[in-house]
């Protein structure tokens, strides 16, 4: 319905959306992941040929999903053989690629090629751990993981255009596409700033796992961790990042502001303005008042998990974060549409 809804106002001839999957090496995410692997689950979503038969990508049981996302044909043939522009696309904490396939099919419906991770150790699959959910400036390595391994794969590298690169994320995927193009790290001012205010949406336990600021800090300067903590305020850009589409950024009082303020590549932000786990003024709204000419979009009596797929009415009847205020269609159709316009002004039109 999404797709039906943006069909006036894309540029692009839609096209049956396919599917490939990656696996991907960070060394990184040894740390996170709580059996110690390396690997990095990657989902390139992609327009197909017409023709093929699409599968729905819904979460939960086959006749009462929980969660709309869309559908996609699984290894299907790409549409031609044409370089398309790549959005690397980074998941909220606690989340999955999967979950966000509301927003990233319809970007590859419309033309280009979404890579999207599920990042180790904080993610909606494996077993959740502190390192994944303390270790966020680790994010952006495993986008720069998955874009190595989706040009290096011998069916997704020849359809991936590297001069139109751009980054979108929810959440705390928000952060890591800032991070991705050149926000930095300042570890000490995060601390700083929840130990000052501890009821701030980004400082308390998250639900997806709860880790309080106090284990958090204990985790990090653990011998285990602390190696990796002395390298975030490292740069852990991407080279080549043209464009950041970022849907109510999280942990952005992490961020050394010199860093956002030195920042030159395009930024858009996308929030609700009911928001209390990353509330706009000391996140969104924050990031969009020092990252240069930033767009910032504020949408009414829009909360937080209103970003995530579409509840059903089972989800909305058992599970709290589905309880949004108001329908998310219209929240979703706006994201979209302005992420398009967006990555096309941006990237040029796929």
């Amino acid at each position: 319905m999404i797709a039906c809804a943006l069909s006036a106002g894309a540029h692009a001839q839609s096209s049956p959306v396919g599917e490939i999957h990656l696996t991907a090496h960070n060394p990184t995410a040894a740390l996170r992941d709580a059996d110690h692997k390396t690997d990095v689950r990657v989902t390139v979503w992609y327009p197909a040929q017409q023709g093929v038969t699409e599968t729905s990508l819904d979460l939960g049981p086959p006749n009462n999903p929980l969660f709309y996302v869309g559908s996609a044909a699984l290894d299907a043939p790409f549409v031609d053989g044409r370089r398309r522009p790549v959005i690397l696309f980074s998941h909220g904490f606690g989340g999955t690629a999967r979950m966000m396939g509301w927003f990233t099919t319809v970007l590859a419906q419309q033309g280009y090629v979404v890579i999207a991770v599920d990042h180790p150790g904080n993610n909606g699959v494996d077993k959740m751990t502190v390192a994944g959910a303390t270790l966020f400036w680790d994010r952006p390595g495993d986008l720069q993981a998955a874009l190595d391994a989706a040009v290096a794969d011998p069916v997704v590298g020849q359809h991936i255009d590297l001069r139109r690169l751009g980054v979108a994320g929810f959440s705390a995927g928000g952060f890591t596409a800032i991070a991705a193009a050149g926000g930095r790290v300042d570890l000490k001012r995060f601390q700083a700033f929840c130990a000052a205010h501890p009821d701030d949406g980004v400082c308390k336990p998250q639900i997806e796992l709860a880790v309080t600021q106090e284990q958090a800090a204990a985790a990090l300067a653990s011998p285990e961790l602390a190696p990796e903590v002395a390298h975030a305020g490292d740069d852990h850009s991407i080279r080549g990042v043209r464009a950041v589409f970022a849907l109510a950024p999280a942990i952005v009082q992490a961020f050394d502001p010199a860093s956002l303020t030195a920042l030159t590549t395009p930024v858009a932000i996308e929030l609700g303005d009911a928001d209390p786990v990353a509330p706009p003024h000391t996140n969104g709204g924050a990031a969009a008042r020092m990252i240069p000419r930033a767009q910032l979009k504020a949408i009414a009596n829009v909360g937080h998990y209103d970003f995530l797929a579409a509840c059903s009415p089972a989800a909305q009847a058992q599970i709290p974060i589905c309880r949004d205020a108001v329908p998310q269609g219209p929240t979703h159709i706006t994201a979209l549409q302005d992420a398009l316009v967006f990555f096309g002004k941006t990237l040029g039109q796929p």
